[in-house]
């Protein structure tokens, strides 16, 4: 359970009342409640307010706020305000100002900007919240802390350089063993003393201010990255657990960046140490729909499968892309449906009240600048908020099951797109994507894990683009493939290991016994160019047996792996482009070049009718998503509309009642454009594929 005090799925967001005159604020109440808000979450950009000067702290109108949503039923979201420091803070104490990537020292402005090493701005960010949770921690209507706000910062300062040379003699103990790790004999860049280590940058070992992930030494700017990453998370854990020793029982979170793949960040070290994920999610007008749906997975697996909170999205619109496009009708409830029925157990906006000055007051609100509840938006957040009082907990804290997985590593990401080859075309996140959209397109439910992720409930491991094997990794892919495990990985794996030193004796490196193969070398094509792909045996239920391919193309030979597929063109003509290798109990499949979409989603098909994983709905019709929650031996099944059209949905054999309204649902039914259906099973139908 997400906390023992929650009863139902929390309907709210950002509130902001210190921007507005005290007469608005009664105002708010009662719109709040036509809406049906229940929580809000308020001090996110408060510090210079509380705290106008080193000594002194003002928190009388934080409590007038506080008691005000108390006395109105509303629960509280606690920010520590340290989302932003004070102006005063900066000119007198200029060690929290960060440095840029060009090496440019920031002055005072925007939000996170702060060094996160600086010692005053941890001295006293550890010090507000201490104080905030001295005065709030037990004040019945807080619901959960939250500290700073979307953290996140890369800073070259001298105080982030000594902390990364401590950081580096912890990791590595000596300067041979540091040397050895970063190979750097080559151009001459042995170090003999600490405090010659300097911070990778432009000014340093980075060639292109373009691009952040050209580097002469990848291995210097890959343990930058995981440096910065554990210094900003060093500073929520100061909040944290300055609050946690005063405030124990509620629990505590930060808002993770709505992009989802927030690169400077490894967001599964981050769920560790948060009680609840939190994410923002701000899709696009022409986001796929997968591409949301991705990322809504990443969270929930970024505590194992645990229930998140859907922290921010807009009402209506953003206001910070180049096209700032209206939330169509019908189309907020759908995407807060969408977050609910992957694993979010809160719907929450940014914001409540539309600001009326600085950079947002273009953002959508629930409340817009018209200050009344006759808008399609507050109609809308109003239907919304009385649809999930109906249903209540009914929802609370159900999982969703499923019997794939996809790896999706941080320190990989990172690793692979700091290597100066072999193409510039060939990104992570893009290709774990693909794979992404091939189980998604056929309503088969996907875990994402990282590399330090249990593979033990899965039958279906995915693992594109492994291009860095940490310690112990391949042994334990080779005892789930033992066990009967189904692995697939790809081009650009098994390279090089946690330093990024290219692994010895040929690729894919420590795979190798598992794939059955080695990889001579490997093609990269040009944009416009592309291979073929040609089975010998077409897949059951397609006529085709030639797909494209591009991007790279790997030549390999087998050490046992049985060939499936050729390339088609080049001089690699009629080399395996698809292998499989029987190991053990189970099979580890390579794909040597990155196919085309129909490819991925007839073979994952293929593979998935071998292991007896059936999608959610069988003849589910395009753009219908269909997800399942399970709880105390209930499922609950979830029909989203994102075609703009009205499709009819059969069941088969399924039966559900729906929520709230308890109706029977059987057959067929139909979705309107943007038509949401949440409902229960009754009984185990043969739609369900976890029976």
């Amino acid at each position: 359970m997400i906390s023992r005090a929650w009863n139902k799925m929390y309907y709210g967001g950002d509130y902001n009342p210190e921007q507005w005159p005290r007469e608005v604020w009664d105002e708010d109440m009662r719109l709040f409640k036509l809406a049906g808000i229940d929580v809000a979450t308020i001090n996110v950009f408060s510090w210079a307010s509380v705290q106008p000067d080193e000594n002194t702290y003002c928190f009388e109108r934080l409590d007038e706020i506080v008691s005000l949503l108390h006395r109105n039923g509303i629960r509280i979201v606690l920010g520590t305000g340290t989302a932003m420091y004070p102006a005063w803070m900066a000119t007198r104490h200029p060690d929290v100002l960060s440095v840029d990537f060009a090496g440019k020292k920031r002055k005072y402005g925007m939000r996170h900007n702060n060094c996160p090493n600086s010692p005053t701005w941890r001295l006293y960010a550890e010090r507000m919240s201490r104080k905030l949770a001295e005065r709030y921690g037990s004040h019945p209507a807080l619901l959960v802390w939250h500290v700073n706000n979307e953290m996140g910062c890369q800073c070259y300062c001298d105080n982030c350089e000594k902390a990364f040379r401590v950081w580096l003699r912890t990791k590595y103990g000596s300067l041979d063993a540091l040397n050895r790790a970063w190979y750097t004999r080559f151009w001459g860049h042995t170090f003999y003393d600490w405090d010659e280590i300097v911070l990778p940058n432009l000014l340093s070992e980075h060639l292109d201010p373009s691009d952040p992930d050209k580097t002469a030494f990848q291995s210097i700017s890959l343990d930058y990255l995981r440096f910065n990453s554990e210094s900003v998370l060093e500073t929520y854990l100061l909040e944290y657990d300055a609050i946690k020793a005063l405030s124990p029982d509620v629990p505590i979170t930060t808002n993770l960046h709505g992009h989802g793949t927030y690169q400077p960040l490894d967001y599964f070290q981050w769920g560790k140490r948060c009680d609840i994920v939190a994410w923002d999610n701000y899709p696009a007008f022409d986001t796929p729909t997968s591409v949301t749906a991705f990322r809504l997975d990443l969270m929930r697996g970024l505590k194992n499968g645990a229930p998140f909170m859907l922290m921010e999205q807009t009402p209506s619109q953003q206001n910070w892309q180049p096209y700032n496009s209206l939330k169509r009708p019908g189309v907020m409830r759908l995407w807060s449906w969408q977050a609910v029925a992957r694993g979010a157990d809160t719907v929450m906006f940014f914001q409540l009240r539309r600001s009326f000055g600085a950079c947002e007051k273009f953002h959508g609100a629930v409340i817009e600048h018209a200050g009344h509840e006759h808008t399609r938006v507050f109609e809308e957040a109003t239907a919304l908020g009385s649809e999930l009082q109906a249903i209540g907990d009914t929802l609370l804290d159900s999982r969703v099951e499923a019997r794939v997985a996809i790896v999706f590593d941080w320190e990989v990401w990172w690793a692979a797109e700091l290597s100066s080859g072999p193409s510039v075309y060939l990104k992570y996140v893009d290709e774990v994507q693909k794979y992404y959209d091939a189980f998604f397109a056929r309503n088969i439910p996907v875990d994402i894990v990282n590399a330090g992720g249990e593979l033990d409930r899965y039958s279906l491991v995915v693992a594109p683009m492994l291009y860095m094997v940490k310690p112990g990794y391949a042994d334990k892919l080779e005892r789930f493939v033992d066990r009967g495990g189904t692995l697939v990985t790809t081009y650009f794996s098994g390279i090089v290991g946690e330093t990024d030193l290219v692994t010895l004796g040929g690729y894919p490196g420590e795979l190798r016994r598992l794939l059955g193969l080695w990889v001579e070398e490997t093609d990269a094509l040009y944009p416009g160019q592309s291979n073929r792909i040609v089975l010998r045996e077409r897949f059951g239920g397609s006529e085709r047996t030639e797909y494209g391919c591009g991007i790279v193309c790997d030549v390999l030979h087998p050490e046992g792996a049985e060939v499936l597929a050729v390339y088609g063109d080049e001089f690699y003509r009629g080399s395996p482009v698809l292998t499989r290798n029987r190991f053990g109990q189970g099979e580890a499949w390579y794909v040597a070049s990155s196919p085309d979409a129909d490819f991925l989603l007839d073979w994952t098909a293929e593979l998935c009718r071998g292991l007896g994983i059936s999608p959610l709905l069988e003849d589910a019709p395009a753009g219908v998503e269909i997800t399942q929650r399970a709880k105390d031996g209930r499922s609950y099944w979830f029909l989203l509309n994102h075609s703009g059209e009205e499709r009819s949905v059969p069941l088969g054999k399924l039966k559900l009642r729906n929520l709230p309204d308890g109706r029977l649902l059987e057959g067929t039914i139909k979705l309107e454009p943007a038509g949401v259906t949440i409902a229960e099973q009754i009984g185990q139908g043969s739609g369900w594929s976890n029976e």
